[in-house]
C-alpha cells in the first residue's frame, strides 16, 4: 500500500494536500486538469520534491526522507530518459547495474526482458534508431529490470499515437498483472483510464481524492471530474 499521510506540498503560491491510501496491485489512474498538481504529486512520491509536511509510506515503510533511488519504486517520464550515446542493451542494462558490468546471469535477465517487451535482437541499436514506441518499450524494460514493487508513470506514453499508446497501455496492464506490480499512472485521457485502470484518483482544487473504482467513477462522475470531462 502507498500511504500519503497528511501530505502538504507547497510550490510558491501553489498548494496541494493529500491524505489517502493507494492499494497495492493493479493500476490506478491519477487524473485532473492541467496544472492541478498530478506531476507534482508524483514527484513527491518519487522523492524529487520534499513535502512541506506529512509522511509518505510504501508498504508500511516511511520513505519521506529517502533519496529517490532508495525508494521501492521506478518512474517513467514522457521523454523516456534514454541515453543517446548508449545502445539499447546498455540503456536497459542500467536497470540492473549503473556501472553496466553485467555478469552472464544479468545479461540473460536483460535479454529476457527485451524479448518480453518485443525488442529481441535490437540491443545494438541507438535510441535515435528506435521508433517512439520502441523507445517506450525500452524504458519500460529498464524499469522492469529494477524489480521495484511500485511503478509510477508521468504521462509516459502521451507522445505516442492512439494505436501505439493503446499497445503500450495493454503491455503495461499485462505486465502489472503478471508481475504483481502496483502502478500509479498520470493521464489526461479518460480513454486511457477506462482501458486499463482499476481505480481513479482525482486531483482538483488543491486536493487529492481517494481512489475509486473506474467504472463507477465514470458512470457517476464527482463534480470536479464532470467539469474536467465537460459533462
Amino acid at each position: 500500500m502507498l500511504t500519503l499521510e497528511g501530505v502538504e506540498i507547497a510550490l510558491g503560491d501553489f498548494r496541494l494536500s493529500a491524505d489517502t491510501d493507494f492499494p497495492a496491485g493493479g493500476v490506478t489512474a491519477l487524473m485532473g486538469a492541467s496544472g492541478s498538481g498530478k506531476s507534482t504529486l508524483l514527484s513527491a512520491i518519487a522523492g524529487f520534491l520534499a513535502p512541506e509536511r506529512g509522511r509518505i509510506r510504501i508498504d508500511g515503510t516511511d520513505v519521506t526522507g529517502m533519496a529517490p533511488g532508495e525508494r521501492p519504486l521506478s518512474i517513467l517520464f514522457q521523454d523516456q530518459n534514454l541515453f543517446p550515446h548508449l545502445d539499447l542493451a546498455r540503456n536497459v542494462g542500467l536497470g540492473l547495474r549503473p556501472d553496466l558490468r553485467l555478469d552472464a546471469g544479468e545479461r540473460a535477465r536483460r535479454d529476457a526482458v527485451l524479448d518480453r517487451v518485443g525488442l529481441a535482437g535490437m540491443g545494438a541499436r541507438l535510441p535515435r534508431d528506435l521508433s517512439g514506441g520502441q523507445q517506450s518499450r525500452a524504458a519500460l524494460a529498464r524499469a522492469l529490470l529494477r524489480r521495484r514493487p511500485w511503478l509510477l508513470l508521468d504521462e509516459a506514453f502521451s507522445a505516442l499515437g492512439p494505436a501505439l499508446r493503446g499497445e503500450m497501455l495493454d503491455l503495461l496492464a499485462a505486465t502489472a498483472r503478471d508481475d504483481g506490480l502496483s502502478v500509479l499512472m498520470v493521464t489526461h485521457d479518460p480513454q486511457d483510464a477506462r482501458r486499463i485502470a482499476d481505480l481513479i484518483a482525482l486531483v482538483a482544487d488543491g486536493a487529492l481524492t481517494a481512489p475509486a473504482p473506474t467504472a463507477a467513477t465514470f458512470a457517476d462522475p464527482p463534480p470536479a471530474l464532470r467539469a474536467y470531462l465537460g459533462k
